[in-house]
């Protein structure tokens, strides 16, 4: 058992809430000329090269049952649609934007554990999750007006990692984080890779691939790097600090990727969405507090 070490557990958070925007600004930097399914396998075959080396190295064991291996390929599937979807939602909206409408993710959460796993939800965390709906709409709303359809890929992002969090919480005493995270990359990397031979004889544009030029290349990798030691850092925080303790700190990925689509992009959300982005935030962290109080025992009675 790893010992709490709960200042370093949130320093490692807020190096994910960081790093994971810039490897978002990177998707969207490549989003005009690189087509989504190369991304996305250079993505997942990045994390392959990095992580598989930290496996031998720790001697981490990537044996797993054969349900927790069904429960990883499902797990691979929802983590490709979502991260897909938000690659693509980048090509159409700002960073910020993107990312606060993802962040109806732990409202989702909450409702599939209460109508679907008959998790005990109070009336207060539901009025929570209607606010945070409410607050994120605001900021669909002007994205909305701007470029349709696509400003409901994030929300399609959120309902793919609620599930995908539903679907680790099932395997996560059976397999390391480490190892989960290797097997899913790799598990991801064959099957794009065999899109994208399949596509050979078809030529379908979405599935077409491009030679990048020395600038794309050095980003694909960067994005790579950054999209799988992000993953690293939220990891590595959780051994670190309990859940309850570096929940709270990963609203602060909304400002830093306001900040990196300002510095990027000169993108700032308009008034309206500013509004939904603090809602959004106020809501999640009520419930982020919500979930604290409701687990801590109750004292002791003399």
């Amino acid at each position: 058992m790893t010992a709490d070490r709960p200042l370093l557990g949130i320093l490692l958070m807020i190096g994910f809430c960081a790093v994971a925007p810039m490897g978002d600004s990177i998707a969207k930097l490549l989003g005009e000329t690189v087509p989504l399914i190369q991304l996305l396998a250079v993505r997942f075959a990045a994390q392959v090269v990095f992580l598989f080396p930290i496996i031998w190295w720790s001697g981490t064991r990537l044996a797993m049952s054969p349900r927790a291996m069904r429960l990883t390929v499902l797990r691979t599937i929802l983590q490709i649609i979502g991260i897909g979807a938000m690659f693509l939602s980048l090509r159409y909206l700002p960073l910020a934007d993107a990312v606060a409408i993802a962040f109806v993710m732990p409202f989702i959460m909450l409702a599939l554990g209460k109508f679907f796993l008959g998790e005990a939800v109070g009336p207060r965390r539901l009025t929570a999750c209607t606010v945070g709906f409410a607050g994120t709409l605001l900021v669909v709303q002007p994205s909305f007006a701007t470029v349709g359809a696509p400003a409901f890929l994030p929300l399609l992002v959120a309902v793919t990692f609620a599930a995908y969090m539903l679907v680790t919480r099932q395997i996560a005493r059976e397999a390391d984080p480490l190892a989960l995270q290797a097997v899913s990359g790799l598990f991801a990397t064959v099957g794009l890779a065999v899109l994208l031979l399949a596509n050979v004889g078809l030529d379908l544009p979405a599935l077409k691939l491009v030679r990048p030029d020395l600038r794309e290349a050095l980003l694909l990798i960067g994005a790579g790097f950054l999209g799988t030691f992000a993953h690293l850092l939220m990891t590595w925080s959780l051994r670190f600090a309990p859940s309850t303790t570096v929940a709270p700190i990963q609203y602060l990925e909304i400002p830093f990727a306001t900040a990196i689509g300002w510095l990027v992009f000169r993108d700032l959300p308009n008034g309206l969405a500013a509004i939904g982005i603090a809602i959004t935030m106020a809501a999640g962290l009520y419930i982020v507090f919500r979930e604290r109080a409701q687990s801590k025992p109750l004292p002791a009675q003399v």
